[in-house]
Order: structure tokens, then C-alpha cells, then sequence
């Protein structure tokens, strides 16, 4: 680039868009880069505040601030994602079907920490529609130093850097425990409320069966479902440590493997999360989820939607931020539990 007097531009190629503001009324470029400027220009350019322009002189040594971006939104950009036109060296990436949105978050951090460019995205782990924005990209400066994009694309890799997960169509069956509940002491209010989440997403609800305290009736009633071709199994009750609780010890003997019994998140800390040995989910969920607006199971429910297969760890980076603030106005999933 050189800097030059605007008055003695013309046949000179600008380097950059030049913007104009007018406060409620326009902010765009007047001038793109390439443009080359006529004498008719130089008074306009004046105009919007430029006295001295950058005109463009070849570097091979230097990126164009638009053509790093197009670089950087390479680094980032997956299936299902739409990306805008570049524009003063910015582009933006939305959601093109819905999903679940999953962040290389130390790759993301270590290119951000090089300086001159920015990766800003929207929180991971979180469901998106389509049309949503995911994340936006930019160069700082009007050029950058090859060697630098050379440095972001390797601590890249081969793999994008954001994904969406789609969620999928899932069949479902629902297992309701206690005696109180099959014995007709108490209605159950854990059926209405599991449909309904439900009903957020694609699913379909084989049934609800209302079992007795028995493990062995509980096992059985798993496996009726997983007979009936059901794609995930939400048990409700009975999933406290008392002797009388009997989920957990009922979802163990189905033969699956226990991820996790206990969570970090309040409201919902004794979710579990165990998978069969064809990999179909069982959920054991607290007794929370009949009256918080939101707890773990909507944190999780998405995500086993999104056939993400879970482990100890993923449940374990739920602590932080997953405290949910019973905010009068619950505007999950953009809070995430306070992050």
C-alpha cells in the first residue's frame, strides 16, 4: 500500500472499501476495492473524510485484508453454513438447517491469540435454527502478513473449526417409575412435560408405560420399547440415592453402559446417562425436570438428538454455567445456564 493525497488519486486503484456514515440513514461503501478512481470521485471521497487514500501496490509478501478473510472463513466454514459476500475484510456465517452448533474452542482461542485477526462466534453446545448467525470473521489491518494466515490455517488442520450437528428425526419411548404413580396414589406429571420437550424437536413418542418400583419390570419395560423400535429411552423417577429408588439399578441391568450418574448442573444433578450395546440412549431423569422451566435434560436432550455420543467429560463441562438463574423471563438455550 502507499498513502497518497486524495486530490492526486485518479487513475490510482483503492486498496480498500471506503465507507460511508450517515447516522440512521446509510452505512456502506460509497467505493469498493478495485475501484479506480476518476476525478469526478475525488470530491466525493472528500466528502466522507478522506484526504489522504491507500492506494494498492503489489506485495507478495501481503494478503488484501478480504483476501485473508476469505482465508479465515475457510478455517471455519462447514456443512449445513451459509457464508455472506466478504465486505472490509468481514464475513459472516449463518446456520443453513437447524442443529446442533460445536466449537473447536482451542483452536478458535489460539488463532484469535495471533493477533490482526478474529474468530467471534455464538456459545457452543447450544441448539440453532437455520438463519441463525454462528459466527463472524475479520482481518483488523487493511493487509496482513502472509505468514501470519499461514500460521492460522496450521494451527487449523484439515478439519473446520465450527460444525453443526443436524437433529435428527428420533423415536422415543418413555418409562415412568414409582408405585405411587402405578398404584393411581398420585397422577403423574412427568409424562406431560417430557412430551411437550419433546415436541420442541422432530420426535415421535411411541407411548408412555407406568411401571411399578421393580427393577426387573423397569428392565423389562426398556426393553419392550427397544424392541419397538425406539431410537431413545427418558425413564422418569426413582433416580435419588434412597433404597426404595430403584431407576438407576433397573437402567444398569438392561445391559448398558453407564456414562454418568450425577451431573453438574443444578437444576438436575442426578441425571443419568447410559447407552445400550447398539448405542440407543437411556436417560434416567430427576424429578427437577416435572417443575424447572429449565434443567439438564434440556441441555442433554439436543445434543442425543444430534446423535453426539456422550461421555463422562462432555457431562463434566456442564458445571461451569450450569447453575441455571431462574431469570423471570427463561431465555434458554441463549444463556446457557448464566455463561
Amino acid at each position: 500500500m502507499k498513502l497518497i493525497k486524495t486530490t492526486e488519486a485518479e487513475g490510482h486503484v483503492l486498496c480498500h472499501d471506503m465507507t460511508q456514515i450517515i447516522p440512521g440513514v446509510v452505512k456502506d461503501a460509497v467505493f469498493r476495492k478495485g475501484h479506480i478512481v476518476t476525478k469526478e470521485d475525488i470530491p466525493v471521497l472528500l466528502s466522507i473524510g478522506k484526504e489522504y487514500l491507500y492506494i494498492w501496490e503489489k506485495d507478495d509478501t501481503k494478503y488484501h485484508e478480504n483476501e485473508a478473510a476469505e482465508i479465515l472463513c475457510e478455517i471455519c466454514n462447514n456443512e449445513y453454513m451459509e457464508a455472506s459476500a466478504v465486505k472490509e475484510g468481514k464475513i459472516e456465517l449463518f446456520a443453513a438447517a437447524d442443529g446442533f452448533f460445536k466449537i473447536d474452542e482451542e483452536k478458535v482461542n489460539a488463532i484469535n491469540a495471533l493477533g490482526e485477526m478474529i474468530i467471534a462466534t455464538r456459545h457452543g453446545n447450544f441448539p440453532v435454527k437455520k438463519g441463525d448467525q454462528l459466527a463472524g470473521t475479520r482481518i483488523i489491518p487493511l493487509v496482513i502478513e502472509k505468514e501470519k494466515m499461514r500460521k492460522a490455517k496450521e494451527i487449523a488442520g484439515s478439519k473446520p473449526l465450527l460444525r453443526i450437528m443436524p437433529i435428527r428425526h428420533k423415536r422415543v419411548g418413555i418409562v415412568t417409575t414409582g408405585n405411587e404413580v402405578y398404584r393411581g396414589r398420585i397422577q403423574d406429571a412427568f409424562g406431560p412435560v417430557i412430551r411437550e420437550k419433546l415436541g420442541e424437536y422432530d420426535t415421535e413418542v411411541l407411548g408412555q408405560t407406568i411401571v411399578n418400583d421393580d427393577p426387573q419390570n423397569i428392565a423389562n419395560c426398556i426393553k419392550q420399547f427397544i424392541d419397538k423400535g425406539a431410537e431413545i429411552v427418558v425413564c422418569t423417577g426413582g433416580m435419588s440415592v434412597d433404597p426404595d429408588d430403584t431407576t438407576p439399578t433397573a437402567i444398569k441391568s438392561v445391559g448398558t453402559e453407564l456414562i454418568s450418574y450425577g451431573a453438574p448442573v443444578l437444576p438436575g444433578a442426578m441425571f443419568l446417562l447410559a447407552y445400550t450395546e447398539m448405542g440407543i440412549p437411556v436417560l434416567g431423569l430427576p424429578g427437577c425436570v416435572m417443575y424447572a422451566k429449565r434443567t439438564i435434560f434440556d441441555l442433554v436432550l439436543p445434543r442425543v438428538l444430534a446423535d453426539e455420543k456422550l461421555t463422562a467429560e462432555d457431562l463434566s463441562l456442564l458445571g461451569i454455567g450450569g447453575l441455571c438463574l431462574n431469570c423471570a423471563t427463561c431465555c434458554f438455550p441463549n444463556c446457557g445456564f448464566g455463561k
